[in-house]
């Protein structure tokens, strides 16, 4: 189970860093390939999906990206 929450927040902090590096790019006109579906429903509805991308990223990094338990040394 420890296994999983870790993916989760890596793949958070992966959707974070898409959306950050996607939001950075956009304003020199380019985008990342893996994101280029994102401006296809207008501009203003591409910058709600990077905000979400951060958004939920950040959520899933915040909540099982960092180890939770401390160990206890005897």
């Amino acid at each position: 189970m420890e296994d999983i929450k870790l993916k989760l927040g890596k793949g958070g902090l992966i959707l974070a860093a898409m959306g950050i590096m996607s939001i950075v790019l956009s304003i020199f006109n380019y985008n990342i390939r893996l994101l280029a579906w994102v401006d296809m429903w207008g501009t203003g509805m591409g910058w709600v999906i990077r905000i979400l991308l951060i958004g939920v990223g950040g959520a899933l990094f915040y909540m099982y990206g960092r180890d939770t338990e401390e160990e206890e040394e005897d």
